[in-house]
C-alpha cells in the first residue's frame, strides 16, 4: 500500500466516523501531521464523485453526504417541517448577504424592528451564530451564518448565494419590491428626458 492510499483510507475513516463536518486541522489531529490531508481529500473527492455517497466541502469543512439526486430515497414518510416567518426569512437573508451584521443594521435594512425571538429561532436552527462585537460605542453583537446554513441550503460558500437576477428569474422577489424598482427606473428616465429638454431650450 502506498503512503497516498494509507492517507486516503485514514481520512476516509475519520470523516465517516465524524458526527459533524471537519476542517483540515481537525482531520490532522486524528490522522497525524505527517499525512498529506489535502491530497487525500482531493483523491477521495474524485473517487466518490458521481456515487451514491459524495465527499463535499462546505466552507472550510468536509463531510460525506448522500448524493442530492438520491435524497428522495431516504426521506421518511413523516417529515418535521420548520417554517420560518417572513421576518425570519428576511433576517436570515440580510445576515447571509451582509454578514457580519448587527441587530441595528438588520433593522435599518428591513425598515422595522425585529424581535429577539427572530434571531433566537435562526440560532436554534443552527443557521446563525454570534460573530463578535462591532468596535463602536456600545459594542453591539454581530451575527453571521454557519456551516449548517451552507449545508442546509446546499451551498459550498456564500459566493454561491443567488444574485438579484437569479432571484427575479425564480420569482422570489416580492412583487411590491419589483414595482418600486420599476417605478424608480421610470422616474430616472423621466428626469433624464426633462434635463434634455431644458438643455435644448
Amino acid at each position: 500500500m502506498t503512503p497516498e492510499d494509507a492517507a486516503s483510507r485514514a481520512v476516509e475513516a475519520v470523516l465517516f466516523a465524524s458526527e459533524h463536518p471537519m476542517n483540515l486541522d481537525e482531520i490532522r489531529a486524528h490522522v497525524g501531521p505527517e499525512m498529506d490531508v489535502r491530497a487525500a481529500l482531493a483523491a477521495l473527492e474524485a473517487l466518490y464523485a458521481g456515487r451514491g455517497v459524495e465527499l463535499v466541502r462546505r466552507g472550510d469543512r468536509w463531510h460525506f453526504q448522500t448524493a442530492a439526486d438520491l435524497a428522495h430515497l431516504l426521506r421518511r414518510n413523516r417529515e418535521e417541517s420548520r417554517k420560518l416567518s417572513r421576518a425570519g426569512i428576511e433576517t436570515l437573508a440580510i445576515i447571509a448577504y451582509h454578514e457580519p451584521v448587527t441587530r441595528a443594521e438588520i433593522e435599518a435594512i428591513r425598515g422595522v424592528q425585529i424581535s429577539k425571538g427572530t434571531i433566537d429561532v435562526l440560532m436554534e436552527a443552527g443557521w446563525v451564530r454570534p460573530a463578535g462585537r462591532r468596535e463602536v460605542p456600545g459594542r453591539p453583537l454581530m451575527y453571521a451564518t454557519t456551516g449548517g446554513f451552507l449545508t442546509h441550503f446546499g451551498l459550498s460558500s456564500r459566493r454561491d448565494l443567488p444574485g438579484i437576477d437569479d432571484l427575479k428569474a425564480a420569482g422570489l422577489l416580492d412583487p411590491v419590491d419589483l414595482a418600486f424598482e420599476a417605478l424608480g427606473e421610470n422616474e430616472g428616465a423621466e428626469e433624464s428626458e426633462s434635463e434634455t429638454v431644458t438643455d435644448d431650450e
